[in-house]
């Protein structure tokens, strides 16, 4: 599992080098609300100019349809992106066409262009290999040499992630060199006591991460919408909360193995339960066996783990060598059902060995709630990415790079 690094692309002084960052960050009204991407960047970047190379950077930002949608403009993120390198980022307005050959043919050693937003071109993510291919093909024109840095993208077979390194010479950068150590110390030879805390809406979201990690962790946490499955799995009338039912098989055959294998699968005790989703709905605490018991009756929603549970789930994390968290054990972009995740963020800061945040909303939950990147061992850029590849699944985008 040999990972091609920028060293291997030797002297880069005056070679124009394209690096696929992943700065798909959140807008609101044209501001950026999270930049914590845009900031995982500069590393792999500063590294580069500081090597004399003439940085061309490439990303996607969300799900536009393969042609320009201003909503979806890079336009702030080239803005934030100067303000942390600390000098002037061109924008071409577009991916390969007369801006883009411009603000590259532009570029003295040392300086950055941020290209427009890959997915304005619907080669970018075309199904249609030849379509794809021919995209990466307009895309490695541009440059000398290819550094794949958004590790957020790497489980995508995507012409920036998975084609353009086999037409280039092509590396790895910082951070996914960074994610990489990481995920291998989760699944490699971890400290134990380790721990894995899972939330966020749907059992069959963590399917495979599941499967893959039963024989490998001590205990697993189970939180987020995909509680309520858990519990119906063992018999708690559930009120209207989010329900797989197709999963209570497979929850079971969960519950079950894990008690073959001497793990935990440990399901809230207590849940807080609202007449309605919004902030301002009533809610109260209610143990899983008397859900529908509140005055909500057979309506009420379960929105968050309850504090008895927080503080357990807390406690279990603090005691842990090693800890994996991905998904958001309640609604915390609504204040009233955010305290469960506030906990665990709280106790994963605490923790005396690798404490990770696995990427997604589990990022955004923590940043929202206040807590700083550097108060944990580590923030994965990359939920979907983090999970295939604790799954056990091959990911295009390392492939590329020479990790099988």
């Amino acid at each position: 599992m040999t990972l091609r690094t920028i060293e291997s692309l030797g002297d880069l002084a005056g070679k124009r080098v394209i690096v696929r960052c992943d700065l798909n960050v959140p807008l609101k009204d044209g501001e950026i609300t999270d930049d914590g991407r845009v900031r995982a960047s500069v590393p792999t970047l500063r590294a580069l100019t500081s090597a004399g190379a003439r940085v061309i950077v490439t990303s996607h930002l969300g799900r536009p349809k393969g042609e320009p949608d201003p909503q979806y403009s890079l336009a702030p993120v080239a803005a934030r992106l100067g303000e942390l390198l600390g000098t002037d980022v061109a924008f071409a307005t577009d991916t390969v066409g007369e801006s883009a050959k411009a603000a590259v043919a532009a570029l003295g050693d040392g300086d950055v262009a941020l290209l427009e937003n890959l997915r304005f071109n619907a080669g970018e993510t075309s199904k249609d290999d030849s379509v794809r291919q021919a995209f990466a093909r307009e895309l490695a024109a541009l440059g000398d040499a290819v550094v794949s840095d958004g590790f957020g993208a790497v489980h995508r077979r995507h012409a920036s992630t998975a084609e353009i390194e086999t037409l280039l010479p092509s590396a790895a950068g910082l951070l996914i060199a960074a994610e990489l150590e990481v995920l291998d110390r989760l699944t490699a030879n971890p400290e134990r006591p380790y721990t894995v805390v899972l939330g966020g809406s749907k059992v069959s979201d963590k399917l495979g991460v599941i499967d893959h990690l039963l024989p490998r962790v001590d205990r697993i946490l189970v939180g987020g919408g995909m509680l309520f499955t858990f519990l119906a799995a063992q018999g708690h009338r559930i009120g209207s909360s989010l329900l797989e039912e197709d999963q209570i098989p497979t929850v079971l055959r969960y519950l079950d193995e894990a008690r073959e294998r001497g793990v935990e699968i440990v399901v809230p005790t207590d849940v807080v339960v609202a007449s309605k989703f919004g902030a301002d709905a009533e809610h109260q605490v209610a143990a899983v066996d008397s859900i529908e018991d509140t005055p909500f009756g057979a309506s009420g929603l379960g929105l968050d783990i309850g504090p008895e549970t927080a503080a357990a789930f807390a406690d279990a994390v603090r005691e842990s060598k090693t800890v994996f968290w991905n998904g958001p054990m309640g609604v915390f972009e609504l204040a009233p059902f955010a305290a469960g995740t506030q906990a665990v963020a709280q106790a994963l800061t605490e923790v005396d060995g690798l404490g990770v945040v696995g990427g997604g909303d589990s990022a955004a939950a923590v940043r929202q709630l206040g807590f700083a990147d550097e108060q944990f061992g580590h923030i994965s850029t990359g939920g979907g990415a983090s999970l295939e590849f604790l799954e056990g699944k091959k990911l295009p985008g390392l492939e590329a790079l020479g990790w099988a």
